[in-house]
């Protein structure tokens, strides 16, 4: 018999909101400035989150995530932070129903339970979150005990070895002395300062 995995939902909640107030703390001057995720900068990044939600939602309502362009141009830059909050709200109502977790959907990466791709948007989440906490300067560490258990999930979830093609994240980079679990998970998908 194996261990069910425990409810992402409150997890992704924390890590939702989390990102809605780092949202609504960037500032006009900062969209173009460099993020720690190399494809981005931050207008591209909070651009990229609303999509995260909207992907979110399309698998919880049995849709695909890759109808959804990766970056969600349709929203203008002066409402980056408020279509954020609302896609937020949109993906935790769509994963509100307890059955969603067990059943079979469909992800950019195959299909898994609904319980697991909570998980995997929950690390996404998060990793995104600190790109964009650390590109525009507020507090990069979420809270504390969602991160620990999104890191140790990522861990059985991303290997370390490959990285690169099919796996989607850079090597793996040694944690500075003193990271915190935020900075690690995005550390464990190769990210750096």
């Amino acid at each position: 018999m194996t261990n069910p995995i425990p409810d992402a939902r409150p997890a992704y909640r924390t890590a939702l909101d989390w990102v809605g107030s780092l949202a609504a703390g960037v500032r006009p001057e900062q969209l173009s400035d460099p993020t720690p995720c190399d494809d981005y900068d931050v207008r591209t990044l909070l651009r990229h989150l609303v999509t995260t939600a909207r992907r979110a939602v399309a698998i919880a309502e049995g849709g695909s995530a890759l109808d959804i362009p990766t970056i969600s141009t349709d929203v203008a830059d002066h409402d980056l932070a408020t279509a954020y909050a609302q896609e937020a709200k949109r993906a935790l109502d769509a994963w509100s129903d307890d059955a969603m977790l067990a059943a079979e959907v469909t992800v950019p990466w195959g299909r898994i339970t609904g319980g697991q791709a909570v998980w995997a948007y929950t690390s996404e989440t998060l990793v995104h979150g600190w790109d964009l906490a650390v590109a525009t300067g507020q507090p990069s560490e979420a809270d504390p005990t969602v991160a620990e258990a999104v890191l140790v999930a990522a861990r059985r979830a991303i290997p370390a070895e490959p990285r690169g093609g099919d796996v989607p994240f850079a090597p793996p980079v040694d944690p500075a002395p003193g990271a915190g679990p935020t900075e690690r998970l995005a550390n464990w998908t190769g990210r750096r300062r």
